[in-house]
């Protein structure tokens, strides 16, 4: 079974690159290539222009914060960073002085004779990312660093991991299935599916301009209708039940292609009686989702022979959540209409290098 398939990226010093797919799709395996700890059946590492691929864990000059942080129970949070240190051979006070640099750092001045227990989770965390750090690694690996915390402190955490980032100006590739986290953090995002990378580049292009409708799918949440592009006389995509949407040109597909039409909920708005004829639906609520500050809907929509995802916002004190079975009208601007060539149809243009 192939793990992953060609997958070439090039990371710039300094960069934080977000990498994101659903399970399965390769994440872990590119990063323990990159570690040292898996190798590769084909193709090549390279650090600084050094070759890594046979190169075993201990000799590449990379830090890894893994999932569950792997710190040492029996020792101390100081003994904890200077590990990387004192393999490395560094004497004694170098090490504490850098410890205590990196305690700085991660703002836990004090801690460095306290053990992991009596760290709560965000502390452990950060002692992790601090012994990643604290050897001057050329490159830090983080694989799902967050994914132990409670919501909370996984929006504070990362704040915090991009700070550190920004202060020590390592080069990071941080892997996650938390399309937030990887539209949020990344100066650059790579979308892998299926052990490949089906995007790669700045996070806000990729959730605004997928390239496949994989990306368009993935990252944030949309209804899907299929249909063919037409040009002529205006910018317009038929679907599959006849209806004809409105929608501005982009350069991934021409006259007569095949297309995965999306529709994010966010940008659906329920309209009203005056509003533009073009795009516009009549449906039924089905299933309303409270969320409080927010109300998903699931709107029933014959026309298009489909269910429709709409995000609304709940005013502040009011009632105004509509109730199942509303009859509604819907809409969508032509310029928030996203659509992809389908599968096996994606022009792709020579990749630049990065």
């Amino acid at each position: 079974m192939t793990a992953v398939d060609g997958i070439s990226l090039t990371v710039e010093e300094g960069e934080f690159i977000t990498v994101v797919g659903p399970s399965g799709c390769g994440k872990s395996t590119t990063l323990l290539n990159v570690a040292g700890l898996q190798t590769p059946t084909a193709g090549t590492i390279r650090l600084r222009g050094q070759d890594l691929t046979d190169l075993p864990a201990y000799e590449r000059d990379i830090g890894v914060v893994f999932q569950d942080y792997a710190l040492f129970p029996h020792k101390t949070v100081g003994e904890n960073i200077g590990f990387g240190l004192k393999m490395r051979g560094v004497d004694s006070e170098q090490r504490k002085r850098r410890v205590e640099e990196m305690l700085e750092i991660i703002s836990l001045e004090g801690y460095a004779e306290m053990y992991p227990h009596e760290c709560s989770g965000g502390e452990q965390q950060r002692v992790a990312v601090a012994r990643a750090l604290a050897f001057d690694p050329d490159l830090v690996l983080m694989d799902e660093p967050l994914s132990n915390l409670d919501k909370e402190l996984r929006h504070s955490m990362r704040n915090e991991l991009k700070r550190i980032q920004r202060e020590t100006g390592v080069t990071t590739i941080y892997v996650t299935h938390n399309q937030t986290e990887a539209l949020s953090m990344g100066d650059r995002l790579a979308v892998l599916n299926d052990g490949q990378v089906e995007q790669f580049g700045d996070p806000k292009n990729a959730y605004q301009n997928p390239e496949t409708p994989f990306v368009a799918g993935f990252l944030g949440q949309s209804s899907r209708l299929d249909g063919v592009y037409s040009d002529s006389p205006t910018p317009q995509i038929e679907t599959a039940s006849g209806v004809t949407f409105d929608v501005t040109p982009q350069g991934q597909v021409g006259d007569g292609d095949d297309v995965a039409l999306f529709l994010r909920n966010e940008l659906v708005g329920f309209a009203t009686g005056d509003a533009d004829p073009a795009n516009t639906f009549e449906g039924v609520v089905g299933e309303v989702d409270y969320q409080g500050r927010d109300v998903v809907y699931l709107v029933d929509v014959p026309e298009l022979d489909s269910v429709v995802e709409v995000s609304g916002k709940r005013k502040h004190g009011g009632t105004d959540v509509l109730e199942k079975g509303a009859s509604v009208s819907i809409s969508i601007a032509p310029e928030d209409v996203i659509y992809t060539p389908l599968e096996g149809q994606v022009r792709t243009a020579e990749a630049a290098p990065v």
